[in-house]
């Protein structure tokens, strides 16, 4: 099968650091599926994996962590899909990616792709989703069938694709007043087009800008860039008990006593925690996606693709890993057919 890989960490322009390959079609064993790729999305986790560093692979390398295709052999232990089901989802980092033809997962992290979307549409959604879902509802706590209407939600980072997706499910689903920030024209406009209510400037200063808009202060807090940037402007701006989730690594310690005077509770969000470590409750991340299909094909929720490509080849992801180091994507770039 045609697959996409490395052997070394160079930088993305380097025509060495991702190249075509081909691998054995693998076999579906115990509760892996065993599901041909349509579509793939890049992630932020990809580039940082592919990042130069000293060391070398013995063997060739796969990343890939966004996929829309189809079952086409399942394992002896498989309950919950079947061969033939269309499925889309984000997979396990601890093993091979999905930048390849032929590609197992774990039936528990996998559920059946929106029918309303493309496959390349479908493939934009997943990690972004599962980690934005799991920051609000189950990091911060914020209540599904609760009213949120008097709560507030700040997005820093609001046009990448984990923010083009918490500000939907915040708004369109759990009912909050979101703000979001973002500093260019085109992503202020994409996180309006998201449902944010208001989006302020992240190379302003977030806290007067909050108060042009009447608030002293948010309930929560979702930090999608930069921690260390951002830290003390989220223990200025956040409420006393309120909640503050982040997903970028922090590069350095953070100053964690500033937030014990407001009783704020702190959260990391890392969306492959669950099949990393096999936790007890994996199969949530089949039952998030599902309700994220349900609300994609009701309308509800809508896609996050913002450019697409073709074919899924090394060339073509060594230049979306490029223009994603830019950092100055909105939503999600994903690639389809090989």
């Amino acid at each position: 099968m045609k697959a996409i890989a490395l052997m070394r960490y160079l930088p993305a322009e380097d025509p060495e650091s991702l190249i075509d390959i081909e691998l054995d079609i693998p076999e579906a064993q115990g509760r892996d599926l065993l599901v041909r790729v349509e579509a793939v999305s890049v992630n932020p986790v990809d580039t940082k994996i592919r990042s130069p560093k000293p060391e070398v692979e013995d063997a060739p390398k796969v990343l890939g962590w966004d996929a829309c295709g189809i079952v086409v052999a399942t394992g002896s232990e498989v309950s919950l899909i079947k061969e033939g089901d269309r499925v889309y989802y984000a997979g396990d980092i601890t093993r091979p990616g999905c930048n390849a033809e032929f590609h197992l997962v774990d039936e528990r992290i996998v559920s059946i792709a929106p029918e309303s979307l493309s496959d390349a549409e479908a493939a934009a959604l997943p990690l972004t989703t599962l980690t934005a879902w799991e920051s609000l509802f189950e990091r911060m706590h914020i209540n599904l069938d609760g009213d949120n209407s008097q709560s507030t939600l700040l997005v820093i980072g609001g046009a990448g694709g984990v923010g083009s997706m918490a500000i939907q499910l915040a708004s369109k689903i759990a009912g909050l007043r979101v703000i979001a920030t973002a500093s260019r024209p085109e992503s202020t406009a994409w996180c309006e087009k998201m449902g944010a209510d208001e989006v302020v400037n992240h190379h302003r200063d977030i806290a007067s800008q909050l108060s042009e808009l009447g608030l002293s202060d948010v309930d929560y807090i979702l930090c999608c860039n930069d921690t260390d940037m951002h830290f003390d402007t989220m223990v200025e701006v956040i409420r006393p008990q309120g909640a503050i989730c982040c997903i970028v690594d922090s590069k350095a310690e953070l100053p964690m006593n500033k937030l014990k005077a407001k009783s704020v509770r702190f959260s990391w969000e890392f969306m492959f925690t669950r099949a990393k470590f096999q936790t007890a409750d994996m199969v949530e991340q089949h039952h998030i996606l599902s309700e994220v299909s349900r609300l994609v094909d009701e309308g509800t929720l809508s896609g996050t693709a913002n450019q697409q490509r073709s074919p899924i080849n090394a060339e073509n992801l060594r230049a979306v890993h490029m223009e994603i180091e830019e950092g100055r994507t909105l939503g999600k770039i994903v690639l389809s057919g090989w």
